[in-house]
């Protein structure tokens, strides 16, 4: 919650933070689904990040919430 809270007095308006250690490889996987849900579909970080997450969901080799269900984002949700 520390540096959730630092990047947020900096001004950062959506911090996507985990709230335990991640797999390396899933989180790569999570955060490229992530990242192109708001830049191919504009969706905004918090939208993105769920359809990230069902996206993971519904593929065999990321199915356990191991792998995405440590994420969340913080900051404004509007």
């Amino acid at each position: 919650m520390g540096l959730t809270r630092g990047f947020m007095y900096a001004g950062a308006k959506d911090v996507a933070v985990s709230l335990w250690s991640v797999n390396d490889a899933g989180t790569s996987e999570l955060m490229k689904r992530f990242y192109q849900q708001i830049l191919e579909k504009g969706l905004n970080p918090v939208a993105a990040m769920r359809a990230a997450q069902l996206g993971m969901m519904q593929t065999e080799q990321w199915e356990a919430p191991y792998y995405w269900a440590a994420f969340v984002v913080r900051g404004e949700w509007r």
